[in-house]
């Protein structure tokens, strides 16, 4: 047998941006077909954010969204169930960029999450490498251990009022790299559904960005073309704009709306 080629993980293009003072652009896509996920890396987003939290893909289509990403070196974040270990690191395992664990509501829990998907010395993640992440075991043994841990990116979603008590604490654990404000959850968690004005919910955006900064993590958030200067000047530099679905169906009834002009 000849000698094997030398292997390394992909890196991460979110992760490259953001540790070179840069801001990284996401775009959500709720559908399962990896055709929307070629059409955003395409247009230039460095991330798509697919989801297997609220939506029902299954781990044959994320595999796929990944290959639709990476062919136009455009990273795949997968918002994750909460559940056991396998349920965050089989997306890693297919090569998925980075992961986001939604709901995380202490220092605890977020000490827990760095456990069970960062390897030594930052957790106890389980290890195999046998999959695309380790090049199908190409990648040396030790050598894959530090790449994941250096090249893939964990988010952790700060989207419930009951985390705010730790927010410092929860900001200080070791091992992940973005502290993510959802405002959607938010606000339905203090009654005010989409109040996005609301001054509780101005002042938890306000405070997770300046504990993740503070604690040398980056933040990130959602934001419109309205709010993405704002965001950014209060120093988000993780944001996600945009969604598929949000796309298809306001196309849909604009399309029906003009239509119905001359058909009814």
């Amino acid at each position: 047998m000849g000698e094997m080629l030398e292997m390394e993980m992909r890196p991460s293009r979110v992760l490259s941006k953001l540790r070179a003072g840069g801001t990284a652009i996401s775009y959500k896509t709720n559908l399962a077909d990896a055709r929307s996920v070629e059409i955003a890396a395409r247009a230039g987003f460095d991330c798509v954010w697919t989801c297997m939290e609220h939506v029902g893909n299954d781990l044959s289509a994320i595999e796929q969204q990944v290959w639709a990403a990476k062919a136009h070196d455009c990273d795949l974040m997968v918002r994750v169930p909460r559940g056991s270990y396998s349920d965050y690191v089989r997306p890693l395992e297919l090569d998925a960029a980075g992961i986001m664990v939604p709901h995380v509501m202490s220092a605890e829990d977020a000490a827990e999450v760095v456990r069970m998907t960062r390897f030594q010395p930052l957790g106890r993640r389980p290890v195999d490498g046998g999959n695309a992440d380790g090049a199908y075991c190409a990648i040396e043994f030790v050598e894959y251990l530090r790449q994941a841990n250096e090249r893939r990116f964990l988010i952790l979603q700060i989207e419930d009022p009951e985390p705010m008590e730790e927010l410092d604490e929860i900001a200080a654990v070791e091992g992940y790299d973005v502290l993510f404000f959802g405002p959607g959850d938010f606000s339905h968690g203090i009654g005010v559904p989409g109040q996005w004005e609301h001054p509780q919910l101005l002042d938890a955006r306000e405070r997770v960005v300046e504990a993740a900064l503070k604690y040398g993590k980056f933040a990130g958030t959602v934001a419109t073309l309205d709010t993405v200067e704002e965001i950014v000047e209060m120093g988000y530099r993780f944001v996600n704009i945009g969604s598929d679905v949000t796309c298809l169906i306001e196309y849909c009834l604009d399309l029906v709306g003009q239509c119905r002009k001359y058909m009814d």
